[in-house]
């Protein structure tokens, strides 16, 4: 049966679905038979049979909702709770901000219905002096000490109220409630621009979401066209006047900086290998990767250990869905088409899900060799199919 669920508009107040953890919208199921705590459903689990622990589906269940009518046939539950928010929120007699924070009822419609049943109602104003006369009754023949006191405390309580609702209007208006998602929009910032997002979070409670928006926006544009321009100041300086010749350089200053990395990853083996066998054979390792081959020649180690050669993939199923770099990764590590694809798959949902993916969770997801889950990984951050967390 029908029964009166939570009134307020703001989903984070009502508890979460206990199957899917999303914020619970009316209607929803509660279950009669398990709790407390009591036991709530989406109305997408319920109707898929979700069972956790002790919660079976075949348990009697109740409908919360707040689509009925109470003091009005034209307005419901839900939006008599969201009349007495908006006025709360807005003050009394601001019947514009209280109609556009309801979104659902006109102006003099709100000032109409408030006044009729909420000030001008003989059965609420009896209500109210039957309190006060009670009250009055009661505390007659006894002195109350520190009365006032006791209103300090009442305004404490409004006061954390107040600050309470402002609270949840800044996140409601900044986009936080769903986090993730706002962690994700901050990531296509630059790290420069990122950093700035953080330093000026604090003052977004200060100014609205679109100016804060604005804020951010602009400084990322203006990080873009320093950059832009210090691009424009390196070109003029190596004396280039056109976009051709600004291509050519940035294809040799490419190719430049690879020479320069070869050279000095080169020196450093150069340094800690004594064994010039060993060298010789790095050497001819290396040039058979730039020239597009599979290496030939498997690594020495200093351990005396003989290196398993490279993995034939030969007629193996799925090596038509590899690219060159992965099929000499399986080649390395001796791992089959059919499996990496597997892992890869594992890796980039999980990944999409979470955000970023931290090689601790990567090993979790795939019980093989640690050693090869970290050349995995390490391949696909570097290829840029997956992020780090």
């Amino acid at each position: 049966m029908d029964r009166l669920g939570s009134f307020s508009n703001d989903p984070s107040d009502k508890p979460p679905c206990r199957g899917c953890s999303s914020y619970l919208m009316e209607p929803y199921i509660k279950c009669a038979e398990c709790g407390p705590p009591p036991f709530f459903l989406c109305l997408q689990c319920f109707t898929r049979g979700f069972e956790y622990k002790k919660h079976q589906s075949d348990h009697t269940y109740e409908i919360m909702t707040s689509d009925f009518p109470v003091l009005d046939p034209s307005w419901t539950a839900q939006e008599e709770m969201a009349l007495l928010e908006a006025v709360m929120d807005c003050g009394f007699g601001n019947w514009q901000d209280v109609a556009n924070q309801m979104c659902t009822k006109t102006k003099e419609e709100c000032e109409k219905h408030y006044m009729k049943h909420f000030i001008n109602n003989p059965l609420f104003a009896s209500t109210l002096l039957n309190l006060k006369q009670a009250e009055e009754a009661k505390t007659a023949d006894t002195a109350i000490p520190f009365h006032s006191l006791k209103m300090a405390v009442v305004d404490i309580y409004h006061s954390r109220l107040k600050e309470r609702q402002r609270r949840k209007k800044i996140i409601r208006n900044h986009g936080l409630i769903n986090l993730r998602k706002f962690q994700l929009m901050e990531r296509r910032y630059p790290k420069e621009v990122q950093d700035l997002y953080e330093t000026m979070r604090r003052f977004a409670r200060i100014v609205g979401p679109v100016e804060h928006d604005k804020f951010i926006e602009s400084h990322a544009l203006e990080f873009e066209l320093r950059r832009e321009i210090k691009r424009l100041q390196e070109y003029r300086t190596a004396g280039i006047t056109n976009f051709c010749s600004a291509r050519t350089y940035d294809h040799l200053k490419k190719t430049r900086e690879e020479e320069r990395l070869k050279r000095t990853m080169l020196s450093e083996v150069l340094q800690y290998i004594q064994d010039s066998s060993a060298c010789q054979q790095w050497l001819r390792r290396q040039a058979d990767i730039d020239s597009g081959l599979s290496p030939s020649i498997p690594m020495a180690s200093n351990s005396g250990r003989r290196s398993a050669p490279p993995l034939n993939l030969t007629g193996l199923p799925g090596t038509e869905k590899l690219n060159e770099k992965e099929k000499e990764l399986c080649q390395m590590v001796r791992l089959v088409p059919g499996a990496y694809l597997e892992y890869k798959s594992a890796l980039l949902n999980e990944c999409n899900k979470q955000g970023g993916l931290r090689l601790a969770q990567a090993r979790a997801l795939i019980k093989i060799d640690v050693n090869k889950t970290r050349k995995i990984y390490d391949f696909l951050i570097r290829e840029g199919y997956i992020t780090k967390a």
